[in-house]
């Protein structure tokens, strides 16, 4: 967690603010960031802010806080920061406050936004309170996970959402929220995977991209591989401070930390934990496993909470464990390594991954009502 916090956030640049884009987690900034460039090809002259990471900031938007380096899972882990995040939440109700962007584009990372949203509603700062703001969602919250409920509030607080998944429109239509499936931003045109398969590489261990989990799933990873032993491995970090936890806890030889570049990591099987990176190996055709370990109290609250038969999307999406997940004190080391000896000794595992692969494509490819930024542009007057 940031030492300092900005309780003034910075003053926009000179001339106002068109849009400011709120991402918590560092998928949601890579997303975010696709959006924003996309809508400043056809509008150069766009007045973007963002509290987000440095995908945003590359973008071209005006970085005010660095959100995704304060990004917590879990009851107890925000109950421990308490504090901070409701600093951080009134600091950037204040900034909207003051300097009336003409549209806020919320990212996933429900706890804050949507909190957020009932916060300028309340303040009559939003559009739907008789404000001048248009509040949009871009990824919509897991309601088809938990907290289902929660989606009449959005309705009465937000103008726009958009979806990534196709089945989660029908999850509103009991709503009078405008809702659109804009595709996913990994079957894109532009898409460029940071992960590939190739027989002869080494594994892949990606223990996530929050400090806390990543603390907690590391080591597991970390001794699966070792209990296998027969082949080196490659660990995509996404920050610094991810890194920093990764070296904190132990490297052992033979395994490789590389900075989430971009360029696309060669490897021949994985054991990840259940964020964004699992849906890129999945659709990259990787064979391998779903490993985690939260805070117990957080893991017996989940389970009381969320009704889902699998963490991982790409198992949730097929309705099959194409992942098979070990989570808790079932990841241990002698049952990753079994997974990983079956994922890279046994061709019917890779060949099997590979019909998943496909068939999580075909999922994904159906037709979208435009694309995030059409949508953007056409709901909040952008």
């Amino acid at each position: 967690m940031p030492e300092a916090l900005p309780f003034a956030l910075p003053d926009p640049a000179a001339g106002g603010v068109d849009l400011l884009v709120i991402a918590g987690e560092h998928s949601g900034d890579e997303h975010a960031a696709r959006l924003v460039t996309a809508l400043r090809a056809t509008r150069p002259d766009l007045r973007v802010c963002a509290l987000g990471g440095n995908h945003l900031a590359a973008a071209g938007a005006q970085l005010l806080h660095d959100l995704t380096a304060s990004s917590v899972v879990g009851l107890v882990e925000v109950l421990k920061n308490y504090s901070f995040f409701k600093a951080l939440f009134d600091a950037t109700a204040d900034w909207i406050a003051a300097h009336r962007p003409r549209a806020v584009c919320f990212v996933d990372y429900p706890g804050f936004n949507l909190r957020l949203a009932a916060t300028l509603n309340a303040r009559r700062i939003a559009a739907k309170a008789g404000g001048p703001v248009k509040l949009l969602f871009y990824i919509s919250p897991q309601i088809w996970a938990w907290k289902s409920g929660r989606r009449f509030k959005m309705a009465r607080h937000l103008d726009a959402l958009a979806c990534i998944f196709p089945f989660e429109v029908a999850c509103y239509a009991d709503t009078d929220l405008p809702v659109d499936f804009v595709g996913h931003p990994f079957l894109a045109d532009a898409y460029a995977p940071p992960v590939r398969y190739d027989p002869d590489a080494p594994v892949l261990l990606l223990p996530g991209s929050r400090k806390q989990a990543v603390g907690r799933i590391w080591p597991l990873l970390r001794e699966g591989h070792r209990a296998y032993g027969k082949r080196g491995a490659r660990v995509i970090y996404p920050s610094a401070a991810i890194r920093e936890v990764i070296e904190a806890d132990g490297v052992p030889g033979g395994v490789e930390l590389v900075a989430n570049s971009g360029e696309a990591v060669a490897a021949s099987a994985v054991l990840t934990s259940s964020g964004t990176m699992s849906l890129h190996c999945a659709l990259a055709g990787l064979p391998g496993a779903i490993v985690y370990r939260a805070n117990p109290l957080t893991y017996l609250l989940g389970r009381w909470l969320v009704k889902i038969p699998y963490l991982g999307i790409n198992n949730l999406l097929l309705k099959a464990p194409m992942y098979p997940e070990y989570l808790q004190g079932a990841a241990s080391p002698t049952a990753l390594a079994a997974e990983l000896r079956d994922c890279l000794e046994n061709p019917a595992r890779h060949a099997e991954t590979r019909a998943q692969a496909e068939a999580l494509k075909a999922i994904l490819r159906q037709p979208a009502e435009g694309t995030a930024a059409d949508w953007a542009r056409r709901t909040g007057g952008l």
